[in-house]
């Protein structure tokens, strides 16, 4: 394999906030959605190839040979591993979380990739794409009681308005105000989607 650090345009003394950069730089230039029905997308893939391959024996050898860029950052292996932006969520970076679910192909979006992009959009305060997403984790898997827990909290908020993200207006009703009701109900379900992974946002409950 030629020098992974070169691949990714960085220099050996990078830091790993650099080379992450880099990496998404790169993965969000060759992902495979951008190449749907385009000629280059065979070369586009074995570019992505190279690109998660280097990542991958960057971060193992500053890992110590740890599994790093393969389990937690797999874009387009799309690894069932989704630990790393969950502790991402929790942490409150959803920004960082957002761009690694986003980097994901569709293909490989599964249940728990639906979850997490709904959990996401809950803590962003885009309700109505949060109410989406977990209800699509739930058909997906209709047993898992983590999926099921958020959407029944989600069906609670229903009845008022309910914000959409910047690019997609979504409303339940004519009225944008918010009553104490909502905010408790919002309060009531932010905790029950922490508690799902791990944290307590309203330790009384």
């Amino acid at each position: 394999m030629n020098d992974p650090y070169k691949i990714l345009g960085v220099s050996p003394s990078a830091s790993d906030d650099e080379i992450k950069a880099a990496y998404r730089e790169l993965a969000k230039k060759y992902h495979p959605d951008n190449y749907a029905n385009n000629p280059l997308g065979d070369l586009a893939n074995e570019k992505m190839t190279e690109v998660n391959a280097a990542f991958d024996e960057i971060m193992n050898s500053r890992r110590g040979g740890s599994a790093y860029g393969s389990t937690s950052y797999g874009y387009s292996q799309g690894s069932s591993d989704y630990s790393q932006i969950r502790s991402l969520i929790q942490s409150g970076n959803v920004t960082e979380a957002d761009n690694i679910l986003s980097q994901i192909s569709e293909s490989y979006r599964n249940a728990e990739w639906y979850f997490l992009k709904g959990s996401v959009a809950y803590s962003r305060g885009w309700l109505n794409d949060a109410y989406n997403y977990f209800s699509r984790a739930c058909s997906m898997d209709p047993n898992n009681r983590e999926y099921s827990a958020a959407l029944n909290q989600m069906n609670s908020q229903r009845g008022g308005y309910m914000n959409g993200s910047p690019s997609q207006h979504y409303n339940t009703s004519s009225n944008p105000g918010c009553s104490g009701c909502d905010l408790c109900q919002g309060l009531i379900c932010a905790d029950c989607c922490c508690e799902c992974m791990g944290g307590d946002l309203i330790s009384c409950c």
